[in-house]
């Protein structure tokens, strides 16, 4: 099964075990052309009862217009399951609305069960580096890269844009995926999962290697990561949906209106059943 199946399968055991309740708020930022700037990239859906999920806004400037035509009242009184059974549609916008439904079932369902989440330890901290190692890259995580060169370890950094392997020319940027056959280390972005390109890369990753997923877009629970072969989930909770809708609107960092999490499969948990 494809790792969006995954997500489908979690989302029928979640809604078959918990009342979801209905969205209550979209917030849907200006589409830009060329691409969101960094302060309206995201896009989120609340609930009733606060849980919030969020959704990186990756879409070509082909599908303006279905964007645009996105009306946040046809959604609001709907339920998420809706549209989170719908993940792997291949239609960006309905894609987009998915993964955000996802992440605020998951986000409720934790909230319902007072799952436990781990704020303080560092995803990135879990991947220690070594003379060595040779490490996967899957989007450019710029702050690592001087740590990574520091401890002698070898890098190579996967993009899908070729233009920026011309514009980071002393980086060593491929768009070749079967390059992270060799890594023992592999530290992808979470849009990798809502650009379908994570079942690609986790299949040229040896059995071996240490996975991580990291980004703001994994607000859910890791279940179908985990049964992919993740190592690690690092993502970001909403914790003040009210205070997070107005910091977006307004462009705003959003502070403490979220936090950082960290799943580690050794220690993981499920709640699924």
């Amino acid at each position: 099964m494809s790792l969006k199946g995954e997500f489908k399968k979690m989302v029928t055991r979640l809604q078959d075990s918990f009342r979801i309740p209905p969205i209550a708020n979209i917030f849907l930022p200006p589409f830009y052309r060329g691409g969101q700037p960094n302060d309206s990239q995201f896009m989120a859906i609340a609930l009733e009862e606060g849980a919030t999920g969020i959704s990186y806004i990756l879409l070509p400037d082909s599908r303006e217009e279905a964007y645009n035509a996105l009306q946040p009242h046809e959604l609001i009184g709907r339920y998420p399951q809706e549209f989170a059974l719908e993940f792997g549609s291949n239609d960006p916008v309905w894609e987009m609305i998915a993964m955000a439904s996802i992440n605020a079932i998951c986000q409720h369902v934790m909230k319902e069960t007072r799952f436990e989440l781990d704020y303080v330890t560092d995803p990135f901290g879990l991947t220690t580096i070594e003379k060595g190692d040779r490490v996967g890259m899957v989007g450019l995580f710029s702050g690592l890269i001087g740590r990574i060169r520091k401890a002698g370890a070898d890098l190579v950094i996967i993009e899908k844009k070729e233009n920026l392997v011309e514009k980071y020319h002393d980086l060593p940027i491929t768009t070749d995926t079967k390059s992270l056959a060799s890594c023992n280390k592999v530290l992808c972005t979470s849009t990798t999962v809502l650009n379908n390109s994570l079942d690609e890369i986790l299949n040229y990753c040896s059995a071996d290697a240490f996975v991580s997923v990291v980004g703001p877009t994994a607000g859910y629970l890791p279940d179908p990561l985990f049964a992919s072969g993740v190592d690690v989930l690092g993502g970001r909770v909403v914790t003040n949906s009210a205070e997070f809708l107005d910091r977006l609107a307004a462009r705003k960092r959003w502070e403490d209106s979220t936090q950082k999490t960290c799943f580690q499969k050794k220690t993981y948990r499920t709640i699924i059943h």
